[in-house]
């Protein structure tokens, strides 16, 4: 007896050991990981920036990709890659997936996305239009896949490394979308180039590696292609291909894995396709989702409300639909926070059968709204648990006329950030006090703020918004003005020594701003 207890015991503090010794392992090896990055990091002596638009554009049946030049010294320094597809009506982006995560905005329309996840079940279904004939039809027609998501304008998607995914646009205007790649990532254990795999298709080389060719190519294509313009670039792009994955393996090997014959095994390796890397797809999907037909079903709910609400007068009816929508935006976001809480509480995270892998950024989600200056809404590891994996979250930026972002900079990450509309002034300043950016910016351009770097946005005449991409799961932010500034919880004799001004003079610079980070146009008289 005693024996028997003895051995217990033995056993328990073996595992008490193991399971020590693992995460003493984990941690060692986490911290060599972090101090191999950051010998990287000497790459980021930036001493002058640029808002860059893309450099390599790769046109396909269905719509155009378009490339930034990875080796900017920015995208280096933020260890980045940066793209944005343009997808045409009933243009399909084929299937494929990336070495690093990613995340991906919603600029422009809408569309249909999954992604693939090994070894989760197929819990959708879909029927063809032709199943509508007779019921033996409609067995045969019916499609079993794995989940899939409507995607609109304002929406953040995060996909980790090395899971497929496709994009349909169901809309009636193209689908734009703009995409960062974490090549820095822990996760990318290749080298520190963007690499697309494609499982379909004959996209043009470029299209694979981010418009990045090997050496060798690089060096011999350098010399070959000095004077020739732009578009004779695109031409000889777009002539190369042969790269998806499946053709590379012998033809009789391909039909064997599948059980199919080598005709259609060289039907799958798509040499002689030359649609590119999004395909126009000849019929109408015919996918439905439960966010579909529920955002139907709300839709119907909302018109009956809104008739049983206009026996009343107009304002008052409008104003309790106001009222009401914001009480559901509270409870749906005071949900969401208890279903956070919970998952950090226990330890237990979402499976990846069953994650979220949208958010949306729209007004109704915001973080921080001045309705005189504007709103700004965050995406991170709290409202939306999978960037806790990437290491990647997300700020959506929207400012009026005139309106400022408060001073501040990035404690823990880079920023990365693509203008969506409008234009203004950006201002990045470095620890030697000089600014390296003080530059307006316009639609379509992207700037990267080097963590600890204070920048300031001001918008133009015709408002300013933006999508920050940021390289850490709960990007923090440290403000320079405003009601939740540094300068604000400084006692006011720190002020009046660090600067050598009198204590109205400080008090006037900490409470002169009682917003809190995005600020309204100060009139010519205050000024």
């Amino acid at each position: 007896m005693a024996y028997s207890s003895l051995l217990s015991l033995s056993l328990c503090f073996l595992v008490l050991f193991h399971g020590c010794f693992s995460q003493i392992d984990l941690v060692t090896n986490r911290g060599e990981s972090q101090r191999g990055q950051q010998s990287q990091q000497n790459q980021c002596q930036l001493q002058n920036l640029n808002a860059l638009q893309p450099k390599y554009r790769y046109k396909s049946q269905a719509g155009v990709t378009e490339f930034w030049d990875q080796n900017e010294e920015q995208f280096q320094c933020a260890g980045v890659a940066f793209l944005r597809h343009k997808i045409q009506r009933k243009g399909l982006l084929l299937p494929s997936f990336n070495n690093a995560p990613q995340l991906i905005y919603v600029v422009e329309g809408q569309g249909i996305q999954g992604a693939i996840f090994p070894g989760c079940p197929e819990t959708y279904q879909s029927l063809s239009k032709q199943s509508q004939s007779g019921r033996d039809k409609q067995q045969s027609s019916t499609d079993q896949h794995q989940k899939i998501r409507q995607i609109k304008e304002g929406d953040v998607i995060a996909l980790p490394a090395g899971v497929a995914h496709w994009i349909y646009n169901k809309g009636q205007s193209q689908l734009v979308l703009v995409s960062l790649v974490d090549v820095g990532n822990n996760a990318n254990q290749l080298d520190q180039n963007f690499r697309k795999f494609f499982l379909a298709g004959n996209p043009q080389e470029g299209l694979v590696t981010g418009g990045q060719r090997q050496s060798q190519r690089q060096s011999r294509d350098r010399s070959q292609s000095q004077g020739k313009s732009r578009r004779g670039e695109e031409e000889e792009q777009q002539e190369s291909g042969g790269n998806n994955i499946l053709g590379g393996f012998d033809e009789k090997l391909l039909a064997e894995v599948f059980g199919i014959d080598t005709k259609l095994a060289r039907k799958l390796q798509n040499e002689n396709d030359k649609r590119g890397a999004i395909v126009k797809m000849e019929h109408e999907f015919q996918l439905t989702s439960p966010e579909e037909t529920e955002e139907e079903q709300r839709q119907q709910g909302s018109e009956e409300e809104e008739e049983e609400e206009e026996e009343g007068s107009e304002e008052e009816g409008g104003q309790r639909r106001e009222q009401g929508g914001g009480s559901r935006r509270q409870g749906h976001q005071k949900r969401q926070g208890r279903k956070g809480e919970r998952g950090s509480r226990n330890g237990l995270e979402e499976t990846f059968c069953t994650m979220r892998l949208k958010h949306r950024t729209d007004s109704s989600y915001a973080d921080v709204f001045n309705p005189r200056a504007g709103r700004i809404t965050t995406v991170n590891s709290f409202n939306l648990p999978v960037l806790q994996f990437l290491q990647l979250s997300a700020e959506r930026g929207v400012l009026f006329k005139n309106a400022i972002y408060a001073p501040h900079w990035n404690i823990n990450a880079h920023s990365i950030v693509y203008i969506t509309r409008g234009s203004g002034k950006i201002q990045i300043v470095a620890e030697n006090g000089e600014a390296i950016f003080d530059d307006n910016v316009e639609e379509g351009q992207v700037i990267t703020v080097p963590q600890n770097h204070v920048v300031v946005k001001k918008a133009g005449s015709q408002g300013f918004e933006w999508i920050a991409f940021k390289t850490n799961s709960n990007a923090k932010i440290s403000q320079i003005a405003g009601r939740l500034s540094t300068f604000r919880a400084m006692p006011v004799d720190v002020l009046v020594n660090s600067f050598d001004i009198s204590r109205e003079e400080a008090m006037k610079l900490k409470q002169s701003r009682q917003e809190m980070s995005v600020f309204s146009p100060r009139q010519k008289s205050q000024q």
